[in-house]
């Protein structure tokens, strides 16, 4: 890690409880560059606990599904990383 932290971007007024200091973790994470949290939605099941996962690549980066309870949010990550190096540090902010 370095002292080049990445960016939260903050254009919406909600977010899932608890996602959000989360991603000022992966912030820190050296590769990663800007982390746009994106749409809200409900979803049937139930998820007790904070899950990130990784859905598609996109240009420049990937598509994260974060989910908690009955809410899911999209969250864009710009980066050189790698998806199994993505997957990793994810995986280590969540603990």
């Amino acid at each position: 890690m370095s002292n080049a932290n990445g960016r939260l971007v903050w254009n919406h007024s909600t977010h899932i409880s608890g996602l959000i200091p989360v991603l000022e973790r992966l912030t820190r994470i050296d590769g990663i560059q800007t982390i746009t949290p994106g749409v809200i939605g409900r979803v049937k099941g139930h998820s007790p606990k904070m899950q990130l996962r990784i859905s598609v690549p996109i240009r420049g980066g990937f598509k994260l599904i974060a989910r908690q309870g009955k809410t899911v949010q999209e969250v864009f990550i710009l980066t050189t990383l790698s998806q199994d190096e993505l997957v990793t540090a994810v995986t280590n902010v969540l603990k």
